[in-house]
């Protein structure tokens, strides 16, 4: 009987494990058929290490974005030890890490990363950005303040610089300049 009560209990909807459920061979013909766009899943043996890590970063931050938090606690460490291949770590890895770490509830391992892109260049906006999201998280409006107000200071001179991970990360970069415009009450 003690077995038995959670069978008729409700499905809870926090829960997207059928949803993203990978496929196993023989249990049943997903493994072998074609994806719902009707393309195959790509083989990610003959990817390079930084496709790979890549596509796994993606796939972490649509997962988050969709708020499937047990996929992406799923997701997350495949995708961390995808970048693991890819040391010594540049600024653009290091965020793309500290964000996983960041969606997936690593806040010491994000921070960590952080850290190690100011430690760098105090005035990366990557580095900044990163720290600014963790200062929401915690609850520290004071940190939240200082990051976003180095944040603007670094805007101009860095952007300057055209680094390729500026380029790819515009849009976080785009988003976190117009919050703390917003925060710190600027214009532009």
């Amino acid at each position: 009987m003690a077995a038995g009560r959670g069978f008729t209990a409700r499905p809870s909807s926090t829960v997207d494990g059928s949803q993203n459920a990978l496929p196993q061979a023989g249990l049943d013909d997903r493994a072998v058929s074609e994806d719902a766009a009707g393309m195959r899943a790509p083989d990610i043996s003959n990817m390079s290490p930084q496709e790979r890590a890549d596509r796994l970063y993606n796939r972490v931050m649509t997962l988050a974005t969709e708020g499937k938090t047990d996929s992406v606690q799923f997701f997350a460490p495949m995708a961390l030890i995808a970048y693991r291949d890819l040391a010594p770590f540049n600024a653009d890895e290091r965020y793309d890490m500290g964000r996983i770490g960041e969606v997936a509830g690593a806040l010491p391992f994000a921070k960590a990363q952080a850290d190690s892109i100011l430690l760098a260049n105090p005035n990366h906006l990557l580095g900044l950005i990163l720290e600014a999201r963790l200062a929401t998280i915690a609850g520290d409006k004071t940190q939240l303040r200082t990051y976003e107000r180095r944040l603007l200071a670094a805007e101009k001179a860095e952007l300057a610089t055209n680094r390729e991970e500026y380029t790819r990360h515009q849009d976080d970069i785009a988003n976190a300049l117009r919050q703390a415009r917003k925060s710190q009450g600027t214009k532009s």
